[in-house]
C-alpha cells in the first residue's frame, strides 16, 4: 500500500495537497486523529485501497507518537511518505486575514500570530520526517504542480474522453476541444456503406485506405501528444475531445475510436458516440 501522510501548518496548503492526491487516484482522509492512523490504514487495505492519503494536523492529541506509527507502518511494508507544508509567519497571517478563517488553535488566550507559532512548535517533530515544501508566496497552481512532480503524479490522473457527434445536432456543450472531420471522404455517399457505422469493418476498411484520413489522425495525434501533458500540469482531471462530421455515424466515429486506441496505453480513455446512442434509444 502507498500512503502519503500530509501535515504542516494551517494555511500552508494541506487542502490543496489532498485535492491533488485525490485527483491522482488516492483515497483521502482529512484531519485524522493520529491515534487512529494504524486502524485507518488497516481498514483501507482490507477494503482494497492500494493508495491512500491522510492529513493530520496539530490538533491531534497523539501527535508525539506519530513518528512511531510511521516507523511501524514502514516495518509492515507500507510505502509511507510524509509531505510537510509550511510558510512564513507573515504569509500565514496574510492568508488568514484574506480568508477570514479561524486558526484551529486560536482561542481566548492566543492571538493569531501566537497560534501560528504554537502550531509550528507542536509540529516540530513531524517536519523532519519527510519532504518539506515552503509555500511562502507560491500560487496554488504552482504548488499543485510541485506536489505532482514530487509524488510522481502524471498522466494517470487525467481521464480523456473522445466523443463523436453530428454537426447537424450542434457542438456538444461538454467539449473542451472540437475537431472537424467533414473535409474527409464520406462513406455515407456509398450505398453499400451507408447502413454501417464507423465501428463496423466495411467503414473501417474504407477509411483506413484513405491517405487523407490517416494524415488527419497523424496530425491530431501529434497535437494531443504535445499538449496533453501541459493540460495535466494545469491540474485538469478530465478533458473531452469532440470530433464531428455531418451525420455523426461514420467518419467521426471511426476517428474517435482510432484516437482512443493510440492514447489508451498512456491515459484513462473513454469513448462515446452521441449519434449512435440516439439510434439505440427506444
Amino acid at each position: 500500500m502507498q500512503l502519503v501522510l500530509v501535515s504542516g501548518l494551517s494555511g500552508s496548503g494541506k487542502s490543496i495537497a489532498l485535492r491533488v492526491l485525490e485527483d491522482g487516484g488516492y483515497y483521502c482522509v482529512d484531519n485524522l486523529p493520529a491515534n487512529l492512523l494504524m486502524e485507518t490504514v488497516d481498514f483501507l487495505a482490507d477494503a482494497g485501497h492500494d493508495r491512500a492519503a491522510v492529513s493530520i494536523d496539530a490538533r491531534s492529541a497523539a501527535l508525539p507518537r506519530l513518528p512511531e506509527h510511521i516507523a511501524e507502518l514502514q516495518r509492515r511494508g507500507v510505502d509511507c511518505r510524509v509531505l510537510y507544508l509550511e510558510a512564513s509567519p507573515a504569509t500565514l497571517l496574510r492568508r488568514f486575514s484574506e480568508t477570514r478563517r479561524r486558526h484551529p488553535l486560536a482561542g481566548p488566550g492566543l492571538t493569531l500570530a501566537e497560534a501560528i507559532e504554537r502550531e509550528r512548535a507542536l509540529l516540530g517533530s513531524i517536519a523532519p520526517l519527510g519532504s518539506r515544501i515552503d509555500t511562502t508566496e507560491l500560487q496554488p497552481r504552482v504548488l499543485q504542480n510541485w506536489i505532482r512532480d514530487l509524488l510522481g503524479l502524471g498522466g494517470g490522473a487525467l481521464t480523456l474522453l473522445f466523443e463523436s457527434f453530428s454537426y447537424r445536432e450542434g457542438i456538444p456543450l461538454d467539449a473542451d476541444w472540437v475537431l472537424d472531420g467533414r473535409m474527409l471522404a464520406n462513406p455515407h455517399y456509398d450505398p453499400q456503406l451507408r447502413p454501417y457505422t464507423g465501428c463496423d469493418a466495411p467503414v473501417i476498411e474504407y477509411l483506413a485506405r484513405d491517405a487523407s484520413v490517416q494524415r488527419w489522425l497523424e496530425d491530431v495525434g501529434a497535437l494531443l501528444r504535445r499538449w496533453l501533458p501541459e493540460i495535466v500540469r494545469e491540474n485538469r482531471s478530465h478533458v473531452t475531445v469532440a470530433i464531428g462530421c455531418t451525420g455523426g455515424r461514420h467518419r467521426s466515429v471511426y476517428l474517435a475510436e482510432e484516437l482512443a486506441k493510440v492514447f489508451r496505453p498512456d491515459w484513462r480513455v473513454l469513448v462515446r458516440h452521441r449519434a449512435l446512442v440516439r439510434e439505440t434509444e427506444p
